[in-house]
């Protein structure tokens, strides 16, 4: 998961609304959005690592990770950044108590951002240099560095996620055909970062350039899948789009009460 804008309790009805693209080498094993057997999680998932990179629970759970890009870092790491989302969902710790437990072996894993949330609370963290945090109410967008850092990757989807859409999501009779327009619209917008403005994360300037836009297409890595999410007072709804491969221009749709 490369990309991820939220606004939480920002909406009425609609405590958390999040869109995200997730970037992976197309060779990876994927399965698509589903209901996971003998667990609460609904999500994606990794078939190479098992875990997800982003997911929920019935119960109001949620959970999204993005990596942290290090080109120098060259450490091999014992643990998958994908079973944290798992891990959360699967627990019953408040997020700010997973994410200070979390916190204690953090060093385990790759860098990372991680937002984990439930229906009253919802945290950010990174590995690489931000102690968990709960969010106040509002909007909030990162990419592969902290979210307090200043990429212009992020600044252009905030810009549009707040320009563009939120507006719309205030509209009660506005077309869901409409939305689902703006928000694929959005996550497939190719537009790169002019060069004096690309970040420095120990990659080549030819690779950060062909990172940088919210969308990403190349012969062997780019964007897998594309997600809009939204928790309304009692279920969620959550699209997810397949963006590569055979099964590119397909939507998944799930929608599910939350239960407690």
């Amino acid at each position: 998961m490369c990309i991820v804008a939220l606004a939480w309790r920002v909406l009425d009805d609609t405590p958390l609304c999040l869109i995200s693209n997730r970037d992976e080498f197309y060779q990876r094993p994927t399965a698509a959005l589903h209901a996971w057997q003998n667990s609460p999680i609904i999500a994606g998932q990794d078939l190479q690592s098992g875990g997800t990179w982003m997911g929920i629970t019935t119960s109001g759970r949620w959970a999204v990770i993005t990596n942290f890009r290090d080109g120098n870092d060259k450490n091999n790491y014992p643990t998958s950044r994908g079973h944290i989302i798992q891990h959360f969902l699967e627990s019953e710790l408040t997020p700010i108590r997973f994410a200070q437990e979390l916190e204690k072996r953090q060093c385990d894993y790759a860098g990372f951002n991680l937002f984990v949330g439930d229906r009253e609370q919802a945290v950010y963290m990174s590995n690489r240099g931000e102690a968990p945090q709960v969010l106040a109410h509002g909007v909030y967008v990162v990419s592969n560095g902290l979210l307090t850092e200043h990429w212009e990757k992020t600044r252009h989807l905030r810009k549009r996620f707040t320009q563009e859409f939120l507006p719309m999501m205030q509209h009660p009779d506005i077309p869901e055909s409409d939305l689902y327009y703006a928000v694929w619209d959005i996550l497939e917008d190719e537009r790169k970062i002019i060069p004096e403005l690309l970040p420095k994360t120990g990659i080549s300037h030819e690779l950060e350039q062909l990172l940088s836009s919210t969308f990403i297409q190349s012969p062997a890595y780019g964007t897998r899948c594309s997600n809009f999410l939204r928790m309304k007072t009692d279920e969620w709804q959550w699209l997810e789009k397949s963006q590569q491969g055979e099964t590119a221009g397909q939507v998944v749709v799930q929608v599910i009460p939350i239960t407690s």
